[in-house]
């Protein structure tokens, strides 16, 4: 059985805001499938202590770092059906970061590009096409950019990216 037509979703991620950014993504599923599901997506945000201190080399270093923008694209599939259930997906990122640290002034940039491999599951809840996607990936990071230096300090980049979070979408 084949979708009667494309079908347009757009998609946040409410975590960015919460640490001081902003998400968007635009979904496409095409009518001529009923697991395919594309879309380019922007992000920002300060990332957390958390994420920071999961590299042992940046722990406790006094580091704040925030995403300044990124742009992505992705692909997911979905078992069952788009936005309903079991998905797998994959990102291919560019990723703009500020370094700050406590113990030096100033501040640096530099750009990553990203290639993450994710999975997760969708929850449409109500009879209206809100959905609630958590999902979770690793991906391999690289910096094509920039510095990621700061006065004496050096801030490692990690070529292992691991993050989770949940995805609010609405589909037209």
């Amino acid at each position: 059985q084949t979708v009667e037509k494309t079908k347009f979703s757009i998609e946040i991620d409410p975590a960015t805001f919460a640490f001081k950014g902003y998400s968007a993504h635009l979904r496409i599923q095409p009518k001529t499938s009923n697991h395919l599901f594309y879309g380019v997506g922007m992000y920002a945000m300060d990332m957390p202590t958390f994420f920071v201190d999961m590299n042992s080399k940046n722990a406790d270093k006094g580091w704040q770092v925030r995403i300044n923008n990124a742009i992505g694209i992705f692909g997911e599939h979905h078992f069952s059906q788009v936005n309903k259930g079991l998905f797998v997906g994959s990102q291919i990122s560019a990723q703009q970061f500020t370094l700050k640290n406590d113990y030096q002034t100033g501040e640096e940039k530099f750009t990553n590009g990203l290639v993450m491999a994710y999975g997760g599951y969708t929850l449409q809840p109500f009879k209206f096409p809100l959905y609630f996607k958590a999902w979770g990936g690793v991906g391999y990071t690289s910096k094509i950019s920039g510095t990621a230096i700061l006065g004496d300090q050096e801030y490692d980049i990690s070529p292992i990216s691991v993050f989770g979070t949940l995805h609010v979408g609405y589909t037209f």
